[in-house]
């Protein structure tokens, strides 16, 4: 059993949270969508450098282009979502629905990977989802479309995770950040044409960190996936409690 993922997952995790609160500060003045472009626009030159470095001799396109097809979309979904959320909700309550990730790869884990599930991973998993519970107190909190796309932003997170562990091995890291990147710069700049504000310096710095966050975290954690199985790396999102 490799745990390699674990660490690499751990590292991702801590940058993520940087990340979200970073959203939480610049979605007060900004759209998600204008926050999505601008930080994707500014990823495409770290992808350059990214394919400066690899030393693989070859093209960008999948080895599973349906594959990779599911997880652009998942993947931008997930970051409409996850912007939207973290935006309109408190960062406790949006991070307690995302705990929900874990579980949900755990399960996807099975029949899609075909992984092995053993009863302390399970524990892990089920410890993590008391924890949601206690956060969101089902009942005591009014349920909104900010909750609403927390929970979509953990599904097509999970799915999206789970598809980095089945074809990871086989697809290059870049591909598997081009994509969705290359979806996001366009969708995302066609829907903030209708939110768009004029941003000053140091909101624009802002963004450049949350390119930089946003960028290093998604890399590690597919390092991660590709390291280890799902079920050992997905738990580690729990470190950002």
């Amino acid at each position: 059993m490799n745990i390699t993922g674990a660490f690499y997952a751990l590292f991702a995790f801590a940058v993520f949270a940087s990340h979200d609160a970073v959203i939480k500060y610049l979605g007060v003045s900004y759209s998600p969508f204008q926050m999505i472009f601008f930080s994707t626009l500014f990823s495409f030159p770290l992808v350059t450098f990214m394919l400066m470095r690899d030393k693989t001799s070859d093209h960008l396109r999948p080895v599973h282009p349906w594959w990779t097809l599911l997880r652009t979309a998942c993947a931008t979904t997930n970051a409409m979502c996850a912007f939207y959320a973290f935006t309109v909700l408190p960062l406790a309550q949006v991070y307690a629905i995302l705990f929900a990730t874990p579980l949900l790869i755990t399960i996807l884990s099975i029949p899609v990977l075909g992984e092995r599930v053993g009863p302390h991973r399970w524990g892990a998993v089920v410890v993590g989802l008391i924890g949601v519970f206690v956060v969101l107190r089902p009942g005591a909190t009014e349920f909104t479309l900010g909750h609403l796309a927390a929970l979509t932003c953990a599904f097509v997170g999970g799915l999206a995770s789970i598809i980095v562990r089945k074809v990871g091995r086989e697809e290059r890291t870049v591909v598997l950040m081009l994509y969705p990147m290359v979806a996001n710069f366009v969708i995302m700049g066609a829907l903030m044409i209708f939110a768009y504000k004029p941003m000053p310096i140091d909101d624009l710095g802002g963004i450049g960190a949350l390119s930089l966050l946003g960028f290093t975290g998604g890399v590690f954690l597919i390092i991660a996936y590709k390291a280890s199985e799902a079920a050992i790396v997905a738990p580690m999102q729990y470190s950002q409690i």
